[in-house]
């Protein structure tokens, strides 16, 4: 370590960090999501269990109506997950090629 009248850190101060919005509030929507998935996942196992006791056709509705609202609720949350990736900075978009492809391959670009 190096001591004297130049002596020290090369760095400058690093700026404050600002508050990333749009993450806290896809965090905020992925949360919903998985708490509605756990509900509709619990809703489903409950109207399964009464339509095979009772055998009701409107229950086995119910519980396949649950099971699809599940899906729905875990698959967007997942797509939220890919756009909080992005809104991190942690993965990047597709690059769009410059020029575009000639039609008809390798043989009509001759």
């Amino acid at each position: 370590m190096s001591t004297g009248k130049r002596a020290g850190s090369r760095r400058g101060a690093s700026p404050p960090r600002a508050l990333n919005r749009t993450a806290l509030l896809i965090c905020a929507a992925i949360t919903v999501c998985v708490v509605a998935w756990g509900y509709l996942v619990y809703a489903a196992i409950d109207f399964g269990t009464a339509a095979r006791d009772g055998g009701d056709g409107s229950t086995w509705l119910l519980m396949g109506l649950a099971c699809l609202g599940a899906i729905a609720c875990l698959f967007v949350g997942l797509l939220l997950v890919a756009r909080l990736m992005r809104a991190l900075g942690i993965t990047q978009p597709p690059d769009t090629p410059s020029e575009p492809r000639p039609v008809g391959g390798k043989r009509a670009a001759r």
